[in-house]
This record gives C-alpha cells, sequence and structure tokens, in this order.
C-alpha cells in the first residue's frame, strides 16, 4: 500500500523541481539520514540531497512505494539515482523514480538503502521496516534478531528462552543488535495468571543494559523489567504514573520507562513497558549505598499502623513488608528494625513530638508527594502497598520513597473495572502515616496549599495530555498489532469477567484523556 502522508512532501518537492532548470538556485537542508559530497560540474554548485523520505514500515505480505528525489529541489533523471542493497521483492523504477516493496513472510527485519547519486557524489538513505507477520499461518519467524531492531518505531527486545519460574535462569537477550548473556524470571503476582505475563532480566556488572535514545538515557541497567500490558489497553497507564511522580520532583527517586516490542522464542509477544527495576543497583544510581535497606510494602498490612487492614493487631510492625537489600537479610533478627522503629514512631508518637522529629526519619518531600501523586492519579493499589522504602542505615539517612506498580490508576481499578474521577480519596485508612501529615497543622496545611501549586505545575492537565498525545504518536501501530494478537484475551480473561463496557484501545485512550481532564478539575475545586 502507498504511505501517502511519506510521499506527499516528496511529491511536493518533484513537482517545485519541475518548474525550474536542473541549475535553480536555492539549497535547503539535508533530511535525516543523508549525506552529501561535493557537487559535479554538471550540477554546478546544487546539491541534491537524495531522499526516499520515510522511515516507511510496513507487515511483511503488503507492499510499499514511495518516490526517490532531491530533496533540495533540484531535478535529475531517474537514472541518476542508484539504490542499493535493494531487498528481494524490491524494484526501483527510473522512469517514475519510484520504489516499490513487496515483502515476503520471511523478510522481517529494518533494511537500510543507500541512494547514490554520482553526479554530485552524494549518499542519502531510506529505511523500511518490515514487521513480522505473525498473525499468517505461513509466516516464518524472524530470520535475523539483529536485522530487526525496531517494529514501527520501536525498540524490539529478543528473550529466549521463555522464563517458567520466579527464579533467575540463563537467558539470551537480543537488543538493537547486541546480544547479552542475562539472567530472567517472571515476576508479579496476580500477573502470573495473565496469558501475556512480566519478566525481570538481570544483566552482567561488565555487560550492562543500555538504550540511550529511549526514556532520556536508560543506560547501564543491571536489572529492568518487562511490565506486561495485558491489564490496561490504553497501554501507557505504567508509563505516565511513573513520568509524572518524575516530574514531580527531578530529586525523587526516579524511575523511568518506555514502550518497547517482545519477542519470546522468537514469537511475537507485543507491546510492553520497559521500566527500571527498584533495587540496590538504582539506589546506587541515585548516589546512595547499593547495600542500604530497601523494603517493599506488599500487602495492605504496610499501613504504618499497629493493626493490619481488618484492624486486628499485627504480628510484627514490618507486617506487611518484604526486604529486598540490606543487611540483616529477612528471616535474621533485627533484619527491619529501622522499618519498626519508624511505623511505630507514626502509630505512637504524640501530636508535637510528631511534628517535631517526623522529618527526621523521612524524607518529607518524598512521603508528602506521593499522597499528592496517589490521590491525584487514584491509584487504590498503590497506596498502602505496593511501594518501597529505602534507607541507608550506615549513613545514618532518612527514608525515601519509591513508587511501584499503577495498573490501578486513572480510571481502573486493578481488575480493569472503571473508577469515578470525581470522588474525593485521602487514602488515610490504609495508610497512617497520611493521616498524621495532614492532620499536623504545620505540615497538612502548607501541603494541600502546594497541592493546588502542583495542579498548576508538574500535574498540569495540558501537559499530562500532551504528554499522553506524545506517546500514542510513538505507540500506535504497535498498541493496534497488540490489540489484535491479545484483544480477544483481554476482553474474555476470567479475572475480570464482571465487566461488560470494554473499550477498544482507541476508546481507551479517549476515556483516559477525558478522565485525567475530569480528574484535574476535581482537585482543583479541593486544592
Amino acid at each position: 500500500m502507498r504511505n501517502f502522508h511519506q510521499l506527499l512532501p516528496l511529491t511536493a518537492a518533484l513537482i517545485l523541481g519541475s518548474l525550474h532548470a536542473s541549475g535553480c538556485s536555492g539549497e535547503s537542508s539535508a533530511p535525516a539520514g543523508a549525506t552529501t559530497g561535493g557537487a559535479a560540474s554538471s550540477t554546478g554548485d546544487r546539491r541534491c540531497e537524495p531522499s526516499g523520505g520515510g522511515p516507511h514500515w510496513l507487515v511483511e505480505g503488503e507492499t510499499v512505494t514511495f518516490p526517490v528525489a532531491c530533496a533540495s529541489g533540484l531535478t535529475l533523471p531517474g537514472e541518476a539515482f542508484e539504490l542499493d542493497p535493494l531487498p528481494e521483492g524490491a524494484a526501483y523504477d527510473p522512469v517514475a523514480r519510484e520504489v516499490t516493496f513487496s515483502p515476503g513472510l520471511d523478510q522481517a527485519a529494518v533494511h537500510d538503502i543507500e541512494i547514490r547519486v554520482a553526479q554530485t557524489s552524494e549518499v542519502g538513505r531510506v529505511k523500511i521496516g518490515v514487521a513480522d507477520n505473525w498473525a499468517d499461518p505461513s509466516n516464518v519467524p524472524v530470520v535475523d534478531p539483529a536485522r530487526y531492531p525496531e517494529e514501527h518505531g520501536l525498540p524490539v527486545l529478543f528473550l529466549s528462552p521463555v522464563p517458567e519460574a520466579k527464579e533467575y535462569a540463563p537467558a539470551t537477550v537480543i537488543y538493537r543488535g547486541r546480544t547479552y548473556a542475562a539472567e530472567a524470571e517472571l515476576r508479579g503476582e496476580s500477573s502470573l495468571s495473565y496469558p501475556k505475563r512480566s519478566y525481570t532480566l538481570k544483566f552482567p556488572k561488565n555487560d550492562k543494559f543500555s538504550e540511550p535514545g529511549e526514556a532520556g538515557g536508560f543506560t547501564d541497567r543491571r536489572k529492568v523489567v518487562l511490565i506486561s500490558t495485558f491489564d490496561d489497553n490504553s497501554y501507557v497507564r505504567q508509563r505516565l504514573a511513573y513520568d509524572l511522580w518524575n516530574r514531580l520532583d527531578p530529586e525523587h527517586i526516579q524511575v523511568k520507562t518506555y514502550s518497547a516490542v517482545l519477542y519470546l522464542d522468537g514469537e511475537y509477544a507485543g507491546l510492553y513497558t520497559v521500566a527500571d527495576h527498584v533495587d540496590g543497583y538504582l539506589m546506587e544510581d541515585h548516589g546512595y549505598s547499593q547495600d542500604g535497606n530497601l523494603y517493599k510494602a506488599v500487602n495492605h498490612a504496610a499501613n504504618f499502623a499497629l493493626e493490619n487492614a481488618q484492624g486486628e493487631p499485627k504480628e510484627t510492625l514490618h507486617d506487611g513488608y518484604e526486604k529486598k537489600e540490606g543487611a540483616p537479610p529477612e528471616g535474621e533478627p533485627e533484619a527491619f528494625a529501622d522499618l519498626e522503629d519508624l511505623v511505630r514512631f507514626v502509630a505512637e508518637s504524640d501530636e508535637a513530638t510528631f511534628a517535631s522529629e517526623i522529618g527526621s526519619l523521612i524524607d518529607l518531600r518524598d512521603y508528602e508527594d506521593w499522597w499528592i501523586f496517589a490521590t491525584f492519579i487514584v491509584a487504590n493499589d498503590s497506596a498502602g502497598k505496593n511501594s518501597y522504602h529505602y534507607r541507608d542505615p550506615v549513613a545514618g539517612g532518612v527514608f525515601r520513597y519509591a513508587p511501584w506498580d499503577f495498573n490501578a490508576s486513572f480510571g481502573q481499578s486493578w481488575e480493569t473495572e472503571r473508577e469515578s474521577a470525581s470522588e474525593r480519596v485521602e487514602y488515610t485508612s490504609v495508610n497512617l502515616l497520611f493521616q498524621r501529615l495532614l492532620e499536623e497543622p504545620s505540615i497538612g496545611d502548607p501541603l494541600r496549599a502546594r497541592y493546588g501549586q502542583v495542579l498548576r505545575g508538574a500535574l498540569d492537565d495540558r501537559a499530562i495530555q500532551a504528554i499522553v498525545d506524545g506517546y500514542v504518536e510513538r505507540i500506535d501501530a504497535s498498541a493496534r498489532r497488540d490489540e489484535a494478537r491479545w484483544g480477544e484475551a483481554y476482553r474474555s480473561y476470567e479475572g475480570w469477567s464482571g465487566r461488560s463496557d470494554f473499550t477498544t484501545y482507541e476508546e481507551e485512550i479517549a476515556y483516559l484523556k477525558a478522565w485525567i481532564s475530569e480528574r484535574w478539575k476535581h482537585q482543583d475545586g479541593l486544592y
């Protein structure tokens, strides 16, 4: 099929060139991917800037046709352009000055073609990305993963073998043409039952994972999480949550994410969110000790209170937490000592002591922003549980907060049911620390006032809408491919069988954007 949105600018250039003599004046900057050399005498000092437009993205079995021309407006005969290497099934017509390519079911790859102009000693390039046609019964798996670094503009990661347990095992990762001898495991709890599951990848110390072009630089990572989008058919909730947390304060523990396509044992697995793994390595990246104490809140007993979520006395003050890093390890005496001291202080200190000393135990801005963040996006599953708390006992530092797990956010429960944007939530019943911060006038009053300022800054509606639009621009083709692969499984999944209001990807994006605007107005009315 013809890529008209890419053809139009080049067609305009051809028309413009035909209105002038071949020696017409005027130059333009070279397009991305084009390089130029000295001009030959037959064209004077004019440059051609050879271009085929693009990049052109298609699926095996489809056809792409695009013109070859001088982006500068210079007119040259079709024979002046030499294209090499043309993949099998591609042909250049010098009369029409067009390339036509109909890839077969074994030609999934990114093809980089040179466009040479001998008269001007210039070389341009055009990229043709052929996506694997996984849905065709006769499809041939990707032959060479090293030549398949992108799919519709998104990075592609190949993982083999497929992890089958929550325990690291050797695995091969191929990413942007580079092969890693890594380890991989399943991750998650409820998501383990999804047909499209999540994974954690661990890379060698001397061969860390790097993606310099996404997320503002996602480099030198020892661990990376591949988050399933099976429970979010907008494909962007997790990314948006972390990006908003990062925007709230550059001094936060930043959790970076980006979108990528995953292949498991050579088979298409769909669109995933790649994320930082919250661990000692990430803390080290933020200037802290890798050996500090890192705790994860894994259930609603992690509420900073003396009673659990059912109102019953806790067996230990660290109920609801797992220790992920630090010494002594979980299971040994005093493993949770500093965390238990914090829980005891929050639960038992009098008002004056709490007001004067809480700032010496926690990074107040972190925990205040946690409340703003969770209440704005209505993170019902991440206001008490699904959080990380880090402290370096050797340095005597305060506790820092880091976020985790946001499939339940932005108008969706963890079972994908719809959530109101106009409901007031403060999460004081599930998080005693929030309650105490809000009840203390010297902390709560400035915090509520700052909420209003944040709504006109990091959480401005128009800014968030622009972020979502940016995601969609990048992932749209990949999201539709994923929907074709997993849409029916999503709608029929027994975990949310009570729903009857399923949306398409396109409808869910519209729902998400409308929900954000409504939520912003509601919170603006409160703060």
